[in-house]
């Protein structure tokens, strides 16, 4: 009997899984195998709520492995310990996996790679990120020429699930532990949080693909329901090849997958520094924002959206990104780690990027000329105040604070300070 591991790390799925779909094809029985590792749950954006969807994932995938007569082998270690243990159980003649991005994935791999025979193909991603390159060869560090390269890659073959996964018992599993038990504090119970797992972002799929579209048309509109595939993409819970597919004609929506595989790119081969202004280092400003009290309604609503959700509308989130960096002057930094503190689909490559195009900064930035203004980004994408009268309920009250910085002033400041800081 021929035996492979399969390592499921941000592909929390059944169906389009190529490493699952190799392994299945080439070997007698298939190990699905899942190592929470310390270094990652406890690392440097550490988060109670995306941890908890994560244990809600694993769960959700135990269960599509189960009716496949599989489960999920889960092994709380190092993942350089944890898998050669793994492949000395079974036998196994290999470790299947979809390759990742980020230098802490790529180095994390290395490290097993010394110990076990890793194979690493797609899965992850849309695009094959490593063969996108300029006509001289080099990486692109720029989306639009990037856009055109991607939409021109062929794709591969989507796979269905499989019908049956033979697994071998004769592993051990350490079970999926609860969030406590890994170290954290009980998470709050979020609003609006969506339902985890492979089946849930299946008729999520299927329910918006109809309405994709429109999403050029209402995906600035705070109040609108947008897609919410993002913590199915984070997860893998659903193949991002497979929503390309479904949403193919939607131009507008398919332009934000592209942004997603352009931020994993940047983490592949590394962002472009740019100089950046000298940062405030205020802790009460920066707090009035975390809190969501700063006098600026769209800002404080998007805010505690963030905090109530452990999820924020698009369009939100580069308001009050641009009012931390440009009206409060406080350096991103600060930002990515507060969205990644809260965010269910707090990806590293996405999120990081999303704050350095707002800070004008890193690679493809915005313009560092621009910044919003939240009371005309209120009166655009808010008109009739929905969205923030669900968030700020005290609006009108003498309970609401004053603006805490004056919006004209400091625009003016942090365009002074970025041409300083470029000259």
């Amino acid at each position: 009997m021929s035996t492979a591991v399969v390592w499921f790390r941000r592909d929390l799925r059944v169906h389009d899984h190529p490493p699952l779909v190799t392994a299945l094809n080439e070997h007698d029985e298939v190990v699905p195998v899942f190592v929470l590792d310390d270094r990652l749950v406890h690392g440097r954006f550490a988060s109670a709520n995306r941890t908890q969807y994560l244990l809600d994932c694993l769960e959700a995938l135990d269960g599509e492995l189960r009716e496949r007569g599989s489960r999920l082998v889960v092994r709380h270690g190092k993942f350089e310990e944890e898998l050669p243990k793994v492949v000395e159980e079974t036998g196994a003649e290999c470790v299947y996996a979809a390759g990742d991005a980020s230098a802490y994935a790529r180095a994390r791999d290395e490290r097993v790679a010394q110990t076990v025979d890793l194979r690493l193909g797609p899965g992850n991603f849309i695009a094959r990120l490593g063969d996108l390159k300029t006509k001289g060869g080099t990486p692109f560090k720029v989306y639009s020429p990037f856009r055109r390269e991607w939409t021109e890659q062929p794709r591969r073959a989507v796979h269905d699930a499989p019908a049956e996964i033979p697994t071998p018992s004769r592993v051990q599993s350490d079970g999926i532990p609860s969030v406590t038990a890994l170290g954290f504090d009980e998470p709050p119970t979020l609003i609006d949080r969506p339902e985890p797992g492979e089946a849930a972002a299946l008729k999520a799929l299927d329910d918006w693909a109809p309405h994709a579209k429109q999403y050029g048309n209402t995906r600035n509109v705070l109040s609108e329901p947008t897609s919410r595939m993002s913590q199915y993409l984070h997860f893998g819970c659903l193949s991002p090849l497979k929503l390309e597919q479904r949403t193919r004609e939607a131009t507008t929506y398919r332009g934000e997958l592209a942004w997603r595989d352009f931020y994993a790119y940047v983490l592949l081969y590394g962002p472009v520094q740019r100089p950046e202004p000298r940062w405030d280092a205020d802790a009460e400003l920066l707090k009035a924002w975390e809190e969501g009290r700063t006098g600026y309604p769209v800002v404080d609503a998007g805010m505690r959206q963030l905090v109530a959700c452990g999820w924020l509308h698009n369009r939100a989130r580069m308001i009050v990104a641009s009012f931390l960096t440009k009206d409060l002057h406080i350096d991103w930094r600060e930002g990515e780690r507060f969205f990644m503190h809260h965010l269910i689909d707090g990806d590293m490559g996405s999120n990081n990027g999303g704050w350095q195009w707002v800070a004008g900064t890193g690679t493809d930035p915005q313009d560092y000329t621009r910044v919003f203004n939240p009371s005309l980004q209120q009166k655009r994408f808010d008109p009739d105040g929905e969205y923030v009268r669900r968030w700020v309920p005290e609006l009108d009250t003498p309970d609401y604070p004053e603006p805490i910085v004056d919006h004209a002033q400091e625009r003016e400041r942090a365009i002074a300070d970025y041409r300083e800081a470029r000259t």
